[in-house]
């Protein structure tokens, strides 16, 4: 109850007071480059419930086309999707859309996610089907807790870390999850969203 509690107040606080920001964000989103200017891709959270993880658009409007291109193309891109879920060089992430996802700020919108229950301000990652095969035996762990908009892996490296690394982190947040972790958690993405060394953010 405390930590739904503080979700709600935190998730309305951002919303309402960056209102905005919000606005300014998704005007730039518009006039950048064509499409939508939200993403919603389908997560797998609590229970295994799917729902709408939503983000600020960073990628071209045909993004799941060109990517479905680039990989029968390349089998070291293949690869590196294959074990990342995520290509470091991604051509189809448009220029505004890389500075979006170096500031995390593409993830803003998720605080309305929280704000429905679907998500919490500080969990686990929260991950597309196809993932769920890769945390074996952890699985029935992780979901048991509501994913986070910023958790463990965001403040230890993020995309710079090895996928194995990135299921320990969850499982740990997921075993030992308490009210001053979430704080300590919080206070470390504000100072690694701040920092101007590489912080995986792709």
């Amino acid at each position: 109850m405390v930590k739904r509690s503080g979700d709600l107040v935190f998730s309305l606080a951002v919303l309402c007071l960056g209102a905005p920001l919000f606005l300014l964000l998704g005007l730039m989103v518009k006039l950048t480059s064509r499409g939508p200017v939200f993403y919603v891709q389908q997560r797998v959270g609590r229970d295994y419930r799917s729902f709408g993880c939503i983000k600020f658009r960073t990628m071209r409007r045909d993004a799941d086309h060109v990517l479905g291109l680039l990989l029968a193309q390349s089998p070291d891109l293949a690869e590196e999707f294959r074990n990342d879920y995520k290509l470091k060089n991604d051509p189809r992430i448009t220029p505004l859309g890389k500075f979006l996802r170096r500031s995390s700020l593409d993830e803003l919108p998720q605080f309305w996610n929280v704000l429905k229950g679907e998500m919490s301000v500080v969990g686990p990652r929260p991950i597309v089907r196809d993932e769920l095969e890769r945390y074996g035996d952890c699985m029935e762990e992780v979901l048991a807790v509501r994913p986070g908009l910023t958790g463990l892996w965001q403040v230890s490296g993020r995309n710079n870390l090895a996928y194995s690394t990135r299921v320990k982190l969850d499982l740990r947040y997921a075993r030992s999850c308490d009210f001053w972790l979430d704080i300590r958690i919080i206070l470390r993405t504000i100072a690694v969203i701040l920092a101007p060394k590489d912080r995986g953010a792709y």
